[in-house]
């Protein structure tokens, strides 16, 4: 017989299968509402492949992580509202874990498992009309087999894993290696003949500026295109000659892919189903008024893989600067893998044009940064968002969001209907030199309005509070994020300006306040670079700081100015112009051993044996050296002398033991890593002691002008000497002084 239950315990009973239920109802539910899926579940990847996973479900911000990183590499592309496109890329042979989470799931995980991937070797592939060259694939599956883009150009065939590659005509074109699972892509060029050369040949090339900006979307608003620029000079001599710079009557110049110490390359601006590079192709007839074809650049080049032709990637002769030049290269900051790479490597190859043979090349940094952005202020709910009476941008993706209230804003305030026009061009009707590429000077709309220099920099001149705008004191480098110019500028992860410079200035120790950089204030007597606009506002991108402003004069002769604007070798200024002038006019030398030519930038000028300034000391904002030295900006330095940091050995262009004991080196240098300069310098020194001082100083121990470029070890009749890359020089190091 059983006990009746008591009314309180009906209850408790009841009330405990509540909170089951509603438990079991929340867990359930809570299950059902986890609506973030990945399809597929499990990815298998190559070495150097790619797969595609597709995000839906999502709810707020979608997050991607390897948790190996040294296998597999993500990112995320075609970002919506609720889902988007995981890219998984496989590095190494292994299996790792990919973890994808939102706003309500913590993670879901996503096997990945990457197997040997076929590889071809070499990466680019140079033969001669009717030669032949091998490519052989290793770690390949299944067959081997391969095609050419072209057969006028090249024809192939495949025994094994080896791909004989034939030339037909001179040109370029793609060699498609294909196994089981992948395609490797070889550039091939073809050229006339195979005949050699008894000249030896140098390429010297850089960047102009040191920094190309590029809009990161161009479906609202463009500021900038993907638009690089390279110059490069060509020195040939015989073998115990003097070198001279020659002309595209001598040789021809193209740019290559060339993959960096890390393993990066970029040789295509196409978007593919699994890297998306940039929407430019897709609104530049709307925006710039040029139909392209996909791939190629406001001046008809292309990037290396997408060029028809080899004309397509080639620099041609400039007579006005008197060097090659390729202008408009299409580059982008995102990588063949999909991988950002602000610093991407191109090498630009000479080829003999009397016998058709490659016989020199340079590796040179392309830089390119998306780091162009207003978001910091102009993205919801920023300062620049809080205007009432305007509905700001609700649209997903923050840079899009970002661009649209910009648009709102200027519609609001300047009564414009931009946003009913988008995607706009804001060189239309703000004058930009940079865009005007033939040099016409504004027109149409854009006359009567100020430029967009000024537009960008003098508007928002009083807007930075929080900012550091104003040029630094020794010791006083700001960080990224309270730099003004990177509010804008690429940036606080590109760092535009890098480089020798970067431990001692800012944007505003050369440049001046945004206000001055605006035009704000009218240059003083000597602050245009011509002399043609002095008294007047600034011109953007022609009156700008020059090398002579700091760089005074040599160890003896140069200008002596406060303290408080002087580096601490007591030598050089840190600030560029006269810190009461508010429109921050250059200052001018009187000793020109480091002046520029006469009315032309440091990026225009020439110097020793008519080589560019930037030949031997690297771009604009990236002065040799970079102060990481496995960084890409020094692979040049270190492809043409050996180190990093300024070129300084004689042996870049001169046949080793060919010059005699000279001070006409560049700048007045003498003779360097010439033993022979070791044992025979001292006549000259007795000669004119004076000269000496000029970089080792007035009392002969040396100053930062005699700092060695590399680990020197000389013989000397004192004994043997060995001083450390940096270390300044004097006479003393060796015997007593200047009188030994």
């Amino acid at each position: 017989m059983t006990r009746p239950q008591s009314a309180n315990a009906r209850v408790r009973t009841n009330w405990i299968f509540l909170v089951l239920l509603t438990l079991s109802s929340v867990l359930f539910a809570g299950q059902a509402s986890a609506a973030l899926t990945l399809s597929p579940t499990k990815v298998a990847v190559p070495v150097g492949g790619s797969a595609a996973v597709q995000i839906s479900g999502a709810s707020g911000e979608i997050q991607v992580e390897s948790k190996n990183t040294a296998v597999v590499k993500v990112s995320l592309s075609n970002l919506t509202t609720t889902g988007a496109t995981l890219t998984v890329h496989g590095v190494s042979e292994g299996r790792a874990t990919v973890y994808v989470r939102d706003a309500k799931t913590r993670n879901i995980s996503l096997p990945v498992t990457v197997t040997k991937s076929m590889t071809v070797s070499p990466a680019s592939l140079t033969l001669a009309v009717g030669a032949t060259g091998q490519l052989t694939a290793t770690g390949y599956s299944g067959t081997v087999s391969a095609s050419s883009s072209n057969s006028g150009i090249t024809t192939v065939s495949v025994s094994s894993n080896v791909v004989t590659v034939k030339g037909v005509a001179a040109g370029s074109a793609v060699v498609s290696v294909k196994d089981d699972k992948v395609t490797v892509n070889v550039p091939v060029t073809v050229t006339t003949t195979t005949a050699s050369s008894s000249w030896v040949y140098r390429v010297l090339a850089t960047n102009d500026l040191g920094m190309h900006c590029v809009d990161a979307d161009f479906s609202v608003f463009s500021i900038l295109p993907p638009y690089n620029v390279v110059n490069a000079q060509v020195v040939r001599r015989a073998s115990t000659g003097k070198p001279v710079v020659v002309n595209d009557s001598v040789v021809s110049l193209r740019y290559e892919a060339v993959r960096d110490s890390g393993g990066s390359m970029n040789s295509t601006s196409i978007n593919t189903s699994l890297v998306n590079k940039s929407n430019f192709w897709q609104y530049a007839p709307r925006v710039y008024g040029a139909a392209l074809n996909p791939g190629q650049g406001l001046k008809g080049l292309y990037m290396p893989k997408d060029a028809p032709t080899l004309a397509e990637h080639s620099l041609s002769w400039n007579t006005a600067g008197g060097l090659f030049k390729a202008e408009g290269v299409p580059i982008l900051p995102k990588d063949d893998a999909g991988f950002p790479n602000r610093y991407p490597l191109m090498r630009l190859v000479a080829t003999e044009k009397a016998t058709g043979k490659d016989v020199a090349y340079l590796d040179v940094v392309l830089p390119v940064s998306e780091e162009t952005t207003c978001s910091d202020c102009h993205d919801t709910g920023g300062v620049a968002t809080q205007r009432i009476g305007i509905a700001w941008s609700p649209a997903s993706d923050k840079e899009i969001r970002t661009r649209e209230n910009v648009l709102l804003l200027h519609d609001n305030m300047n009564r414009t209907s931009l946003m009913a026009s988008k995607p706009v061009l804001c060189a239309q009707c703000h004058y930009s030199p940079a865009l005007d590429l033939a040099g016409t000077g504004a027109q149409g709309d854009q006359v009567g309005k100020p430029t967009m220099s000024s537009a960008m920099h003098a508007y928002h001149s009083n807007k930075m509070q929080g900012y550091t705008d104003d040029w630094i004191r020794l010791g006083g480098t700001p960080t990224t994020q309270t730099q003004a110019c990177y509010t804008c500028h690429p940036g606080r992860d590109t760092k535009c300006l890098r480089g020798a410079m970067t431990e001692t200035v800012n944007c505003q120790n050369c440049h001046g306040t945004m206000a001055a950089v605006g035009g704000m204030s009218p240059l003083k007597a000597g602050g245009s670079i011509d002399g043609t606009n002095d008294g007047k506002p600034r011109r953007p991108w022609t009156d700008l700081p020059r090398c002579q402003s700091c760089h005074t004069g040599d160890a003896v002769n140069y200008l002596k100015l406060d303290p408080s604007l002087m580096a601490s070798d007591g030598l050089r200024a840190i600030v560029a112009f006269d810190p009461t002038d508010t429109a921050a006019s250059p200052r001018l030398a009187n000793n020109t051993r480091f002046t520029e030519n006469s009315g032309k930038l440091f990026r225009f000028s020439k110097g020793h044996g008519g080589i560019a300034c930037e030949a031997c000391h690297n771009s604009t904002h990236a002065i040799w050296s970079n102060p990481v030295d496995t960084h890409n900006d020094n692979v040049a330095a270190k492809e043409l002398q050996g180190h990093a940091g300024t070129v300084v050995e004689c042996s870049t262009c001169h046949a080793p033991g060919s010059l005699a004991l000279t001070l006409n080196g560049p700048h007045g240098m003498h003779n360097v890593a010439d033993s022979r300069w070791t044992t025979g310098h001292e006549n000259l020194a007795k000669s004119n002691v004076q000269a000496c001082a000029a970089c080792h100083g007035a009392n002969y121990r040396g100053t930062v002008l005699s700092r060695t470029g590399a680990t020197r070890t000389w013989s000397t009749e004192y004994g043997t000497r060995t001083v450390s890359k940096g270390q300044v020089v004097g006479c003393y190091d060796c015997h007593n002084g200047p009188n030994p």
